[in-house]
């Protein structure tokens, strides 16, 4: 008679990890399978699963759901309400004490307030759904370093979409059309916001167009001086030919005489986005191109360019008398004074627009006239003639 002995398996063998299938093997295998193979790779033990809702259609699970359902309605709301106010509230600019002023300091707070307020209940929904829908689950998973691999790739698609199967997200129509109309406002919000800024009617307001026309046009034939800015705006500083040393340059703003008793009018013509202005004088000899149409628009050896950049509006504040280089430090464009301020480095692609200076009979620097172009960057309708 014979006798066999057996020998028990070797440590760690007891449970041998099963081979990895092919990305094509993967491909065949239905959803289950799929989701079962993800937690196989990626070494997760799942120790306790429940789900929420075990009998569907209870009382219970249809309030959980109208609760979910209310805070995405909310957002779809909300967001609908910051589409409205964004793009109908009234933001042009009202002084304060004069019909409107209430109206245009609630823009802000309007937009911001219901813009705040649909991405919060749309957070809110997605933490209810989870909390109130997701399985009860408790899993265990060992560490991995590294990139995971074509199967692992593949299964984790599966590890999803078997989330959603078992909080029967399929058939809770109510939730997933709320959500949808949430998600579908608030990104169609987002994209008027990021578009409506960038549509601008050039012509609106015909011949005084905000676009085309600046704060040193004349009005009625009224003189428009050039005017420091001392840090107070009831001081007023006039320019003459000869405050300025060769060689140097100086801010300046447009002053009416009509102005010097409204402070507001005093204010805005300092803060105006398109009224600042660089005064360079040249050095004697200098050789200097004018740009054409523009042979008359400087003053002896002063010529006056907008300090608004042609690139992205930035202020071109650094004048390097070496070189005779007009920098802009945002994006570090560069241009020549002595050349029509054209550019010579940079993304610009424009020269800066000049003003047409002269001196009037009380010996003070005055401006001839508007820009002949519009300043600052590009925008739709406008033509660039070098």
């Amino acid at each position: 008679m014979t006798t066999s002995s057996q020998h028990p398996p070797a440590l760690g063998t007891e449970n041998p990890k099963p081979p990895t299938p092919t990305p094509a093997e993967v491909e065949d295998m239905t959803l289950d399978q799929r989701a079962r193979l993800a937690g196989d790779l990626d070494d997760v033990d799942v120790v306790h699963n429940q789900r929420k809702w075990p009998i569907p259609g209870t009382r219970a699970e249809k309030r959980a759901e109208r609760a979910v359902a209310m805070w995405f309605a909310i957002s779809a709301l909300s967001g609908l309400a910051f589409l409205v106010a964004f793009v109908a509230w009234p933001f042009e600019y009202v002084a304060p004490g004069e019909p409107g002023y209430l109206t245009y300091t609630l823009y802000t707070p309007v937009v911001g307030g219901t813009f705040g307020l649909s991405v919060l209940a749309i957070g809110i929904g997605v933490i209810s759904y989870i909390k109130k829908f997701f399985p009860d689950e408790v899993s265990v998973q060992q560490r991995h370093d590294g990139a995971s691999d074509d199967v692992a790739r593949l299964t984790v698609t599966a590890q999803l979409v078997k989330a959603g199967k078992d909080t029967d997200i399929a058939r809770r129509k109510l939730i997933v059309r709320a959500a949808g109309g949430a998600a579908g406002v608030l990104g169609l919000g987002l994209g008027v916001a990021a578009v409506a800024p960038l549509v601008r009617d050039p012509w609106k307001g015909g011949d005084n167009a905000a676009l085309w026309v600046t704060p040193w046009k004349p009005v009625n034939g009224e003189t428009v001086y050039l005017r420091r800015d001392t840090g107070d705006p009831h001081e007023i500083s006039l320019v003459r030919p000869e405050d300025q040393a060769p060689g140097s340059m100086e801010t300046v703003f447009p002053f009416r005489e009509s102005d010097r008793d409204n402070e507001e009018a005093l204010i805005r013509s300092l803060r105006a986005s398109d009224a600042p202005v660089m005064l360079i004088r040249l050095r004697p000899d200098e050789r200097v191109v004018h740009r054409n149409g523009q042979e008359n628009f400087n003053y002896g050896d002063y010529y006056a360019f907008s300090k608004i950049c042609s690139h992205l509006g930035c202020p071109t504040s650094l004048y390097e008398s070496q070189t005779n280089r007009i920098l802009c430090p945002c994006h570090q464009s560069q241009f020549l004074a002595t050349e029509y301020a054209r550019p010579v480095f940079g993304p610009a692609t424009r020269p800066l627009a000049q003003l047409p200076i002269t001196v009037n009979d009380e010996g003070y620097l005055v401006a001839a006239s508007d820009f002949a172009e519009p300043v600052g960057p590009a925008f739709w309708e406008r033509r660039y003639n070098p």
